[in-house]
């Protein structure tokens, strides 16, 4: 248990700060399921639509630093090989 002043004052940001983060996770993982959803009903245009949206809020849960920058790298270039294989297909 925190003791000292600064102690407990750090105890509530990250209490606050993992309020937040969580939420936009959920936020990302919505746009992300958003873009299955397309790809796996093989929706061309909606699959499109939805990655220029996923890729958006991928990146910036990276500037707001609740992903790593390689992870959302990884992710938006997976989501890319996704599309692409369904526009060839």
């Amino acid at each position: 248990m925190a003791n000292t002043p600064g102690a407990k004052k750090a105890v509530r940001k990250i209490a606050r700060r993992t309020e937040v983060n969580k939420s936009r996770r959920s936020r990302v993982r919505t746009f992300l399921r958003n873009f299955d959803e397309a790809v796996t009903a093989g929706d061309v245009d909606k699959a499109k639509a939805a990655f220029i949206q996923a890729q958006s809020e991928l990146m910036r849960a990276v500037t707001k630093g609740v992903l790593h920058r390689n992870t959302g790298s990884r992710k938006v270039s997976r989501l890319a090989a996704q599309l692409k294989k369904l526009s060839a297909a």
